[in-house]
């Protein structure tokens, strides 16, 4: 199972935000790019950027700072937020980063997303951010009626990289993943599911590996410090089940 360590941008600075609430901001640090190097020092090959300030307001604008992330280490980078027209996939793409993950432009406009899908082959992910099991757009913002599955299952004849499913309910509360949840979406499709949200200890991360999770993204618990990158390294080859 791969780890993603996730690098969350807002105003330019790394934070991290509880269950999504924009008012319950925590700044990790001020140098994002140096964060991204310790995450590569510490072993990672891969890593999850999400430009909140492009999910709250519908297009990036943290370009630059992900330019030079991207640019400062040599890991399979994706980013999420407000990637919601080709001219943004293009723009993002030619940074270097290698995959895009899109959520509110698949739910608000389906055959938009279908057409990005297939031109841009394996580069695209689908971002299922759940509340309740209803997907959440827009930052967080609104709850949509689309069932997370449901959604899933719009897209299962295109060629998408994976599936982030972020359980909202669990995002930054330190309290454990939903594997339950997770497990069910990954049993559902056929491509790789990336599990997001609440991911804290070495146990969740075996048990996300254990349920057949391709992928898990940690955020909070690493600047938390209640798990270290390596730690969850290990858990992830130790207990890995491919899908």
């Amino acid at each position: 199972m791969q780890i993603w360590p996730a690098i969350d941008l807002l105003g330019g600075r790394c934070v991290r935000l509880e269950q999504g609430d924009y008012a319950k901001e925590t700044v990790f640090s001020d140098d994002p790019v140096a964060v991204a190097r310790q995450f590569q020092d510490q072993g990672a090959e891969h890593l999850h950027l999400v430009d909140l300030d492009g999910a709250r307001d519908g297009q990036p604008t943290n370009f630059e700072i992900v330019r030079q992330i991207v640019a400062a280490v040599d890991m399979e980078c994706e980013l999420g937020g407000g990637v919601r027209d080709q001219a943004t996939i293009d723009a993002l793409l030619a940074t270097g980063l290698s995959r895009l993950v899109l959520g509110t432009s698949a739910l608000k406009n389906a055959a938009w997303f279908r057409q990005m899908c297939r031109q841009y082959p394996r580069q695209l992910v689908l971002g299922i951010d759940a509340r309740n099991g209803m997907v959440a757009t827009d930052g967080w913002l609104e709850t949509s009626n689309t069932p997370a599955t449901t959604l899933a299952d719009q897209f299962r004849d295109v060629p998408l990289a994976a599936i982030v499913y972020t359980d909202i309910a669990t995002d930054g509360m330190l309290a454990g993943p939903n594997v339950a949840a997770m497990a069910e979406m990954q049993n559902h499709v056929d491509i790789p599911v990336v599990a997001s949200g609440g991911v804290t200890r070495v146990d969740d991360v075996q048990e996300l590996a254990a349920a057949g999770l391709a992928a898990a993204i940690i955020g909070r618990a690493l600047y938390a410090e209640k798990i270290t990158l390596p730690e969850a390294l290990r858990a992830a080859r130790n207990q890995s089940n491919p899908v």
